[in-house]
């Protein structure tokens, strides 16, 4: 092995041999992409289809620590970005990734990451087909930003809006929510707390088409990220013009996460996921769709949360366990940074 070093310096970013080695080793060798060209070169049997749509998504990633438990920043990368696509109903094909990389940055903290990405990226189905590399002075960066770019294709026939939202869809998710804030939330150490929860970081290409095998009259899907699903609702139900209501009593939170949350004074509905989705189907669909999620290992957990209502167009609000009624907003500036 050419590469020596065991933390990265700026010569790794010089565009000499130094670079050349630390690519060739650590990025290329794992991702091995089709040449070394200075772009990909995309080819797929889906695109000759009459009808059928590129879909283009692209997403920074930035998170403390770098490793947690349940994932790393390079797999949030891969599910992020494959996530990103599926919830629009594209088959996720081809990505690119670019590291900006901080000067004193372990090399075997890179590889790992690398290795994440690699594994992720061959069990969603994708190919990591082009990247670029830079190295910051220290203090430019927090260690490693990573940014995906990810591209699919979009079926014929297949529209996925929230626009399309009628009185009377069911809202679905497929698990625990606000897993992953709370699991960053912990795993930085500032609070001395012990727990066992761990990142909810998945990637949902698979369970998305299962869902829509099963539901083919699905009406939208979102992933809930930054802002959690409040944040998600909130945005189907402009993009609507309907009302949301959901349930307290079933919402499927942890003990844990709630826990954590009212030692801090936070709402779980606003923290990220970085392995959930909310899909809004027609009730008539509604069964047939969770028991597809269910057969997923990323839906085990899958239920349905509410439902869309004509009153209220618009809003969003949740029926409490004791009876009552309260909006849920939009998230008012940033309850946790550098989470996703």
């Amino acid at each position: 092995m050419a590469l020596r070093d065991s933390h990265v310096t700026l010569a790794h970013g010089g565009g000499g041999k130094a670079m050349r080695d630390l690519i060739e080793e650590v990025f290329t060798r794992l991702f091995q992409p089709p040449g070394m060209e200075d772009q990909a070169r995309l080819a797929s049997a889906a695109l000759a289809e009459p009808g059928a749509r590129l879909a283009l998504t692209t997403d920074s990633f930035v998170v403390t620590p770098l490793e947690f438990p349940g994932g790393d920043i390079g797999k949030l990368a891969i599910c992020g970005t494959v996530n990103d696509l599926a919830v629009g109903g594209a088959e996720p094909l081809w990505l690119s990734a670019a590291f900006i990389i901080e000067e004193g940055t372990e090399i075997a903290l890179l590889r790992r990451i690398v290795a994440t990405m690699a594994a992720e990226a061959r069990a969603a189905g994708v190919r990591i087909v082009t990247g670029d590399t830079k190295v910051v002075e220290r203090g430019a960066a927090d260690g490693l930003f990573i940014t995906t770019t990810g591209v699919g294709v979009i079926p014929p026939g297949r529209e996925l809006s929230a626009a399309a939202i009628r009185p009377g869809d069911r809202l679905l998710v497929n698990g625990g929510l606000g897993d992953h804030g709370a699991t960053i939330l912990a795993a930085r150490g500032d609070l001395a707390l012990s727990t066992d929860l761990q990142s909810d970081c998945a990637a949902l290409g698979h369970l998305m088409a299962a869902v829509l095998r099963a539901a083919p009259g699905a009406r939208a899907a979102r992933d809930a990220t930054r802002g959690g699903v409040a944040a998600v609702l909130n945005e189907m139900a402009e993009a609507s013009g309907v009302g949301l209501v959901i349930e307290e009593e079933a919402l499927p939170l942890r003990a844990e996460v709630v826990g954590l949350c009212e030692i801090l004074g936070l709402d779980p509905l606003y923290l990220a996921n970085e392995g959930r989705l909310v899909v809004v189907v027609p009730e008539a669909e509604a069964e047939a769709a969770l028991e597809a999620m269910r057969a997923c290992p990323e839906g085990a957990g899958a239920v349905a949360i509410g439902r869309a209502v004509a009153d209220h167009p618009g809003q969003v609000r949740m029926t409490t366990r004791f009876g009552g009624s309260r909006i849920v907003d939009m998230l008012v500036g940033e309850q946790l940074p550098r989470i996703c």
